[in-house]
């Protein structure tokens, strides 16, 4: 059963490491956060119509639980113009277990931007607790242009597809000279190939599209378990629409910087890798451990920063991998997955222990290229659509220069440019602003060492929630806390939320 896991765990990371690769990065002309009237305006635009009557089939895919039923929902491509071209969003459901229990629906909203919930009521939705279950029909979806929505893509070039060329990681050297040249290149052709719906990709119109599936569904109210970028789609529902959201868990959470956005999250992987590197070290250096990597934790670090260093002067080819070498970048791009779960620490101390020696494992995994293109054509445009980015070569130089020097384990990454740099389009709407207004029925769950979204950013999650929230912080290492890999104490305190509405009457340390 572990293998099973590990190996969804994987295929689910490699999809979504396309989608949220392309994450993030944001300063220069900051656009104004939403004002009250913006706000207005797009709830206004967004009020959903009456229950539509959706037509439940058997769901496509290999594994899915044959109570998980599929439908389809027409929704505006455009909000502004709402009675113009319509979109399909494809969405799933397993009813609830006991009618004679039966609460309302609970919305399984997935991370990326370009991640997926469709097939989630079959899979993590079936490790909630059976009175969860029993309570809630188990909703998933893929968000437009993704999967079995409207799909949208941008034709990249095998090459452009790369986990490490996906992450702007610099040049060795700390240029980011290449990085503009694929930033223009990546979005020309998202711009060529995307038609209009990728201009009406984004995080506002993701929240819209759940309202959408809230009145079909014929619920006056939605919970939701919302993961990672999630939780940011998941806090501008909440404040599109705050009377609609019934109990709502954001899980693994998103600094909601309205001037940043996105930005803002790649930035973070800085602080999150500092905050997670440690336990691989002592993991990595332990007695006994098979993949030991070196005697002492404090050896890991060094060791780890010559051999990046001695890889970018000197890849290794590895035949069947994206790109065809083992190169600093790409050890790199390794370590940051593996600090997701501490599940895949082994996998990075063997790459290690190979490159010191000068060979490489066979070739990882990839999802098919037509799924990759998809979500990173989701992602890119979420990223680029939700916020201005900078344009400048400048912004960027200064940003990695200062980044290599205080956080050489991120090389600058986290502060370079991304396809938003370069986009064609300016966003059609500002950020939605979050903050403390509407009902108080919203549970953060987080865990305290999360290279992709830390506490550092929940923390500013949780501020700008105000009395709305209550966090539960977890004394636990990887990304998505509940059910995965946070500990016993967080999960019993979700799920009797979840099940109960009850949250604790403070924020909570979790040991």
């Amino acid at each position: 059963m572990k293998t099973t896991q590990q190996t969804a765990k994987k295929a689910r990371k490699a999809a979504l490491l396309a989608a949220s690769a392309t994450v993030l990065i944001l300063t220069a002309p900051l656009a104004a956060p939403a004002s009250a009237s913006t706000t207005s305006r797009a709830s206004a635009q967004t009020t959903a119509p009456g229950p539509a009557a959706l037509d439940w089939t058997a769901c496509e895919g290999r594994g899915v639980d044959p109570r998980q039923r599929c439908a389809t929902l027409d929704v505006p491509m455009d909000y502004a113009d709402p009675d113009g071209r319509k979109i399909e969003i494809a969405i799933s459901r397993i009813p609830a277990e006991k009618p004679s229990a039966r609460r309302g629906a609970l919305l399984l909203i997935p991370g990326g931007p370009g991640g997926s919930s469709i097939d989630n009521p079959s899979g993590k939705g079936q490790k909630l607790p059976q009175r969860v279950r029993d309570a809630h029909d188990l909703i998933g979806f893929d968000p437009r242009g993704l999967g079995r929505s409207t799909p949208v893509t941008c034709g990249l070039d095998r090459a452009d597809l790369a986990p490490s060329g996906l992450r702007p990681w610099p040049g060795p050297d700390g240029s980011v000279a290449r990085n503009m040249t694929t930033a223009r290149r990546v979005s020309q052709a998202c711009a060529r190939n995307g038609g209009d719906l990728i201009r009406n990709i984004s995080t506002a119109n993701n929240a819209r599209d759940i309202d959408r599936i809230r009145a079909a569904l014929g619920e006056r109210k939605l919970s939701a378990w919302a993961v990672s970028y999630g939780t940011y789609v998941g806090a501008v529902y909440s404040q599109l629409f705050p009377h609609r959201t019934d109990r709502w868990v954001l899980d693994s959470n998103d600094d909601p910087d309205a001037a940043r956005v996105n930005r803002a999250w790649l930035a973070a992987h800085e602080q999150g890798v500092e905050d997670t590197f440690p336990e691989f070290a002592k993991w990595a250096s332990a007695p006994g451990n098979p993949d030991r990597v070196a005697e002492t934790a404090a050896e890991v670090r060094p060791l780890f920063l010559r051999l990046a260093a001695r890889l970018d002067r000197e890849p290794i080819p590895w035949p069947g991998a994206n790109p065809e070498e083992l190169n600093g970048n790409v050890l790199r791009q390794t370590m940051l997955n593996a600090m997701d779960d501490p599940d895949d620490f082994p996998g990075l101390a063997r790459l290690i222990l190979a490159a010191r020696n000068g060979t490489v494992p066979p070739a990882p995994p990839s999802p098919p290229e037509a799924v990759l293109q998809n979500s990173v054509a989701v992602g890119q445009a979420t990223l680029c659509n939700d916020v201005t980015w900078p344009t400048s070569t400048a912004v960027y130089e200064k940003g990695v220069a200062e980044s290599r020097a205080e956080y050489p384990l991120t090389a600058g990454m986290p502060r370079n440019a991304m396809a938003c740099a370069a986009w064609p389009f300016a966003p059609k709407e500002a950020p939605v602003r979050i903050t403390d207004r509407g009902p108080s029925g919203i549970l953060l769950v987080q865990n305290e060492r999360d290279p992709n979204t830390p506490l550092s950013g929940a923390l500013k999650m949780r501020e700008a929630l105000g009395r709305r929230a209550v966090m539960v912080t977890v004394n636990a290492t990887g990304h998505d806390a509940y059910l995965a890999n946070g500990n016993e104490c967080g999960d019993r305190t979700v799920s009797r939320f979840l099940a109960t509405g009850k949250r604790p009457n403070k924020d909570t340390f979790c040991p």
